[in-house]
Order: structure tokens, then C-alpha cells, then sequence
């Protein structure tokens, strides 16, 4: 299944019966500044035995507008993107940075665009997907950016500029939003709202949530019957810290794989 065959972004995705593993990734913020991280994503790719790709947002540090894929840096991203869905299934949902990535880039990657959030059919089991952004609802000033940024006036008006003007914003938008956080004294607003969370799941009949966004990886039962597995972001440029991760969900269950340098 391709981004072609689908007119718009698909709120539920039943794995094929023949498939033996799906891999979920999100918060890898690539960027040209960032050239080991793509070199760890690069790798994986070239390894997985998956059947199918979930990218959970912010696969880019920022992104501006569908036309920014001829540009040399996601040009190099959308080729790799373009061999991976020639040999498995990958399905992309918006994540707060890269919320621009429209049908025009998912067509030319061959990505599955998913709704936010989504839930996927697999192995007799639903898990409920979501970048996690739109349940931080403590984080105020955010969720007002948000609806801002989300709306189709803002959204026309920004696209309608050229490239390189779009580009500077978004990172003005950027320094702002850092000098904000560096600011503000440590607070819970990166975690996603627990009341959310649950009536998300128990609308959607699942027992499982996956999400990312928050960049705190971890599995736990956070209520009766209910698991949240929160996604690891990546940055294998960080000298201090390397970090990448992925999500594996094989019939026998969910488990965690670290990439090593």
C-alpha cells in the first residue's frame, strides 16, 4: 500500500496476513548538521527485516513546504525514503515539525500518509498511534501555537512564500521556541495528558498506545490494562549521548532495539 492509493490520510491500517514485523521510529530530526544520525538511519534500513516502516513524526528538523524535497539535503532524504518503500510498506504521521509533509511528498517517497492519531490492525491486536504533540495539554503556550500553525489560513499564507523566506521563519520559529524552554523552569508539559490518553484508547478499542514527541523513552502500564511504549528520538551526533532506537512488533510482542554507534 503507497500514499497513491490512498486520497487522504488513512485513521486505520490492517497489517497483511503474511507479515512477521513492524517497526515504528519517530524524532529523529534530521538535518544537515546531523550527518551521523542519517548514517545510523541509513544502516538500519539497509538491515531491517520488517514489513513495514511507521514513521511517528518529526522525521525532519523542520520542514517547509513539499517543494523543499528538490533542495540537496532532502533530496538526499526522499531518495532514501524512495528505496525503502520499493521494498516494504512505510506509513508517516505529522509530527510537530515537519507537520507541512503533504500528499505531493508522500507520493514522491512512496510514504502512506496516517491520521493523528491512527490505529493499526496486526496479529489479531489494535494499538492506538500518535505523535503525541496534541495530548501535551499542559504545555499551553504550545497548544496555542499549534492550532495556530494547524490552520489552513496560516498554513496557505505560509506555503505561499518562497522557499528560502519559509526556511528563514522556521527558524526564527526555532530560536524562540529554545530561548522559551531554556527560560521556563522544568514543568510536567512535555508528558501527555493521562485522561486524553485513556478515552483516546477506549474510543478506539485498543489496550496499547504508542507515541512519540515527548523524547522520554519508555514501556509501562499506565493504567489497568492499559501499556504506552514512548519512542526514543535520535541523535547519534551527540557525543555525549548517542541515542536511536526503534520499536520492533512481532506477533510474540513489543520490543525495544537499540542502534549502536
Amino acid at each position: 500500500m503507497t500514499a497513491t492509493s490512498l486520497p487522504s490520510p488513512a485513521k486505520v491500517w490492517e497489517a497483511a496476513a503474511h507479515w512477521s514485523q513492524v517497526d515504528f521510529i519517530s524524532d529523529l530530526h534530521l538535518a544537515p548538521e546531523l550527518p551521523k544520525t542519517l548514517t545510523t538511519l541509513r544502516q538500519y534500513l539497509s538491515n531491517t527485516h520488517a514489513d513495514a516502516l511507521v514513521i511517528l513524526g518529526d522525521l525532519f528538523e523542520v520542514w517547509v513546504g513539499d517543494d523543499a524535497r528538490h533542495s540537496d539535503f532532502e533530496a538526499e532524504v526522499t531518495a532514501l525514503l524512495v528505496g525503502t518503500s520499493q521494498r516494504r510498506n512505510v506509513a508517516f504521521m505529522a509530527g510537530n515539525r515537519d507537520f507541512l509533509l503533504g500528499t505531493e511528498m508522500a507520493q514522491a517517497s512512496g510514504m502512506m500518509l496516517l491520521a493523528d492519531p491512527a490505529v493499526m490492525v496486526a496479529w489479531g491486536q489494535r494499538i492506538l498511534l500518535t505523535h503525541g504533540d496534541a495530548w501535551c495539554l499542559a504545555d499551553e503556550p504550545y497548544q496555542q501555537f499549534r492550532r495556530l500553525v494547524r490552520s489552513p489560513e496560516w498554513q496557505r499564507e505560509f506555503l505561499s512564500r518562497p522557499l528560502n523566506e519559509r526556511r528563514a521563519q522556521a527558524r526564527s520559529i526555532r530560536e524562540e521556541s529554545q530561548r522559551r524552554k531554556q527560560s521556563s523552569q522544568p514543568i510536567n508539559w512535555c508528558d501527555i495528558d493521562f485522561p486524553t490518553a485513556v478515552e483516546a484508547l477506549r474510543q478506539s478499542r485498543c489496550n496499547i498506545l504508542i507515541h512519540g514527541h515527548t523524547h522520554r523513552p519508555s514501556s509501562e502500564s499506565f493504567a489497568t490494562g492499559l501499556v504506552k511504549h514512548v519512542l526514543s528520538d535520535w541523535d547519534m551526533d551527540c557525543a555525549q549521548a548517542p541515542r536511536a532506537e526503534v520499536l520492533q512488533w512481532r506477533p510474540d510482542g513489543i520490543r525495544r532495539r537499540a542502534l549502536l554507534p
